[in-house]
């Protein structure tokens, strides 16, 4: 081959080694994002230490994970533990799920949006853990109270998402649909299903967050088990360590679901590019 046929040639190859330097380039981006978090442990512990923080009010982070490895090892962190996830389960299932039969019926249907969308605007307006009262006349003060709250706390997130994500699709792609010969079901498999994807991931996202902060109250209210319970009863003992435990449990397990989903996001929606930050 030719000198000026290798030249034209050897730019072909400048992507595969792009790829690489730019996988390597992400590593130390990912740790950084750790920088702030662990100084801040530091300087908390280092207060704790030196007496700046009173151990009655703020435990050091160490005596803190001390009180958890004992609590794990017992046995006693696992049943609260798994108490918790249970409802907080059961709440984002039967929550989610109302929300999105109701918002797909309001964003799809002109008689869903009559019927549907007023009644749950109007509700919105109300901050519903400040209805735990009337949910005790309602459904009592078992374990339907802490399920209902965070179904509660979930609804609202996934069916605004999910009717906004539904009425922002631009409806020239759902009439190409129509012209090309698909039917309903198929225009809302290849049209409106993911069009309304990314809208339905924030929701969920943010119903989430508003679960755990549910459950937060939901086991303070005459509950036998569960990481809220845990945290009362060492409040009553003035077991600071415990109840800051609490408190990093349930940071922790935010941070774990919102981590997922964001994952399952990137799967589900790697068709899309949007902005990334430089």
């Amino acid at each position: 081959m030719s000198g000026p046929a290798l030249a034209e040639a050897s730019p072909a190859v400048v992507p595969d080694r792009v790829t690489p330097r730019r996988s390597r380039a992400r590593a130390p981006r990912r740790w950084r994002r750790t920088v702030s978090p662990v100084v801040l442990v530091l300087a908390w512990e280092a207060a704790a230490r030196t007496g700046l923080l009173a151990p009655e009010k703020l435990p050091a982070p160490s005596a803190v994970l001390a009180t958890g490895w004992r609590l794990a090892s017992d046995g006693t962190l696992g049943v609260h533990l798994l108490d918790s996830l249970t409802r907080a389960a059961l709440g984002l299932l039967i929550g989610g799920g109302l929300a999105l039969v109701l918002g797909a019926a309001a964003g799809l249907l002109r008689l869903g949006d009559d019927l549907v969308d007023p009644p749950v605007q109007m509700a919105r307006m109300l901050p519903h853990l400040g209805l735990v009262p009337l949910l005790i006349i309602w459904v009592g003060i078992g374990e339907s109270l802490k399920v209902t709250l965070v179904a509660l706390g979930a609804f609202f997130p996934i069916y605004f998402n999910t009717y906004a994500g539904i009425r922002d699709i631009d409806e020239r792609l759902v009439e190409a649909a129509r012209t090309c010969g698909l039917g309903a079901a198929a225009r809302l498999r290849h049209v409106v299903l993911p069009g309304a994807l990314p809208a339905l991931f924030l929701g969920l996202r943010l119903a989430i967050g508003a679960a755990w902060l549910s459950l937060v109250v939901g086991e303070q209210v005459n509950a036998q088990t569960g990481v809220g319970f845990l945290m009362m009863e060492a409040r009553e003992f003035s077991q600071t360590d415990v109840v800051v435990l609490g408190l990093l449990i349930y940071a922790l397990l935010g941070l774990a679901s919102d981590l997922l989903i964001r994952y399952a996001e990137r799967r589900t929606l790697a068709w899309r590019r949007g902005l990334r930050a430089t």
